[in-house]
């Protein structure tokens, strides 16, 4: 069954007009969760093989997830990512999320901000992650192209007193804005606003892509400018020239801005997931505080294990948390629920290789396939 967003019980005070913005937040959420939306190729993951270790002198039931994240102990190795936010039903959605992320010990990163700049109509979506995860990481989230284009320092202070952030996530997503009907491609200054905000700005800079993945070479620019996290977020999962792909088809009918060859090769464009960790997990000789995000078609704990042996301080995932959420109306223990699964299938995969704790399966190397 389809599942709408405007079918979902809200306070009053969300029924107000909605911005194009929040129209736009609004359907980004209801196409992850009734179409397909996801890449051809696959995260790369596959393509890595553990030995397997038949003596493992360990019990299952002594092995620990725990680790840190920016200096703060979190009870696995895992994040909720960035996705939503700022539309009529977010309050709603970030609530139990952050909910779900407060009892188990998680971090757990909003969508993007830019709504809030725009107007208050929609803040306490944002908001009200606070208030439902007191003590956990939470952190703020805003585009490239807004720090391109210069925000002021009160934009950014407001983004982040909005939530009482942790720290702040700059996204990049050029593919989707050349995609998507309302697109803003103008990324020019990005690593100099880049590196004046992480001048500026207290607290920590994480800089992801939204599902085309970040190269070594763009890396190293980023951390250069001032990021102290890298979150990849390679192809392999949700696939947003795909979402606004949709969009635009509905919002203006069949159109033919790209050729047909040409576009064939742009709607799978991207770098798989395991690829992006292995190459960019390489600058930590000249970076070595640098941290880690893997993200990207996240489904499973053997995924974010081999996620951790690349490379990753941590993994992250975005719809498959969305998709417990509201479909069948799982709801919060719905979300935690997969995690803990997800979390079992890391424990599996660290008792079968003989790692006792998250620092110990990161020294475990992996066997490259193909």
């Amino acid at each position: 069954m389809s599942k709408s967003l405007a079918n979902i019980s809200l306070p009053a005070e969300e029924t107000a007009l909605v911005s194009a913005t929040e129209q736009r937040k609004q359907s980004h959420v209801e196409l992850c969760l009734n179409a397909d939306v996801d890449f051809v190729i696959t995260n790369g993951f596959e393509r890595y093989r553990y030995a397997h270790n038949a003596a493992p002198e360990l019990n299952f039931s002594d092995i620990d997830l725990s680790t840190t994240f920016l200096g703060r102990r979190i009870s696995y190795p895992f994040m909720i990512s960035s996705m939503t936010g700022g539309y009529a039903g977010a309050t709603f959605v970030n609530q139990l999320l952050a909910e779900a992320c407060q009892e188990l010990g998680i971090p757990f990163g909003v969508g993007s901000m830019r709504q809030a700049l725009e107007n208050t109509t929609q803040r306490e979506s944002f908001s009200v992650v606070r208030r439902a995860a007191p003590t956990i990481q939470i952190f703020a989230n805003i585009g490239a192209a807004e720090v391109a284009a210069g925000l002021s320092p009160a934009q950014y202070r407001l983004l982040i007193d909005l939530i009482q952030a942790d720290g702040l996530i700059v996204h990049l997503n050029p593919a989707q804005e050349l995609f998507q009907p309302e697109g803003n491609t103008n990324f020019k200054g990005l690593l100099r606003e880049l590196k004046i905000l992480t001048t500026e700005l207290s607290l920590p800079i994480i800089v992801k892509e939204v599902g085309c993945g970040i190269s070594a070479p763009v890396a190293e620019r980023l951390l250069e400018a001032g990021a102290r996290v890298i979150d990849v977020a390679g192809a392999g999962g949700t696939n947003w020239q795909k979402v606004e792909a949709l969009r635009h088809e509905h919002k203006f009918g069949n159109n033919a801005r790209f050729s047909p060859s040409a576009l064939a090769e742009l709607m799978n464009w991207g770098i798989p997931t395991a690829q992006c960790l292995e190459d960019v997990s390489s600058l930590r000789t000249r970076y070595p505080e640098m941290e880690l995000i893997s993200s990207g078609g996240i489904t499973n704990g053997i995924e974010i294990a081999k996620s951790l042996s690349l490379g990753a301080t941590i993994a992250a995932s975005a719809k498959p948390m969305i998709q417990a959420l509201l479909v069948n109306n799982g709801g919060k223990d719905a979300v935690k629920s997969r995690i803990q699964t997800m979390m079992n299938d890391l424990r599996a995969a660290m008792f079968l290789v003989g790692a006792k704790s998250i620092a110990s399966l990161r020294e475990i190397k992996l066997v490259k396939t193909a």
